[in-house]
């Protein structure tokens, strides 16, 4: 008796009315993610939080994502749509969250503003201190 295997490669499959996943192209998508908001596999795992195994795992194709991962990614990554995370369908990023970074910065208030205090105490100075010995001393202007 022979033995008779059938590969094929779509983005989606429907059995029964329930669609799966295709592992290599879900894969494609998380690297993307990655790639544009410069993770490597371990501050990824981190950001969406789930163990570093798990993305390894995921990564390399030996396990699919499971619906709490693909909610976990959804929720940390704003500018990723769950359909185009699990179909492909859409862009990504939703959103270009560089120039929105840029803009959050700009408006960001001073440390400094009288507005900005706790238990009644305003920020006076601010020293940052660096690896190497050296430090910074920022005062309100």
């Amino acid at each position: 008796m022979e033995d008779y295997f059938l590969w094929i490669n779509f983005t989606t499959v429907s059995i029964n009315g329930f669609t799966m996943i295709n592992n290599e192209q879900f894969t494609k998508r998380i690297k993307k993610i990655m790639e544009h908001h410069q993770f490597t596999a371990s501050s990824f795992a981190d950001k969406i939080g789930v163990q570093r195994s798990s993305i390894s795992h995921i990564l390399s194709g030996r396990n699919k994502p499971s619906l709490d991962f693909i909610l976990k990614v959804s929720n940390a990554i704003p500018d990723v749509a769950i359909e185009w995370l699990l179909k492909g369908k859409g862009s990504y990023p939703t959103s270009n969250t560089s120039n929105q970074q840029a803009v959050d910065t700009l408006s960001a208030p001073s440390l400094f503003d009288a507005n900005n205090t706790s238990n009644g105490k305003r920020i006076n100075r601010i020293v940052v201190f660096y690896n190497d010995g050296t430090f910074d001393e920022y005062h309100k202007q």
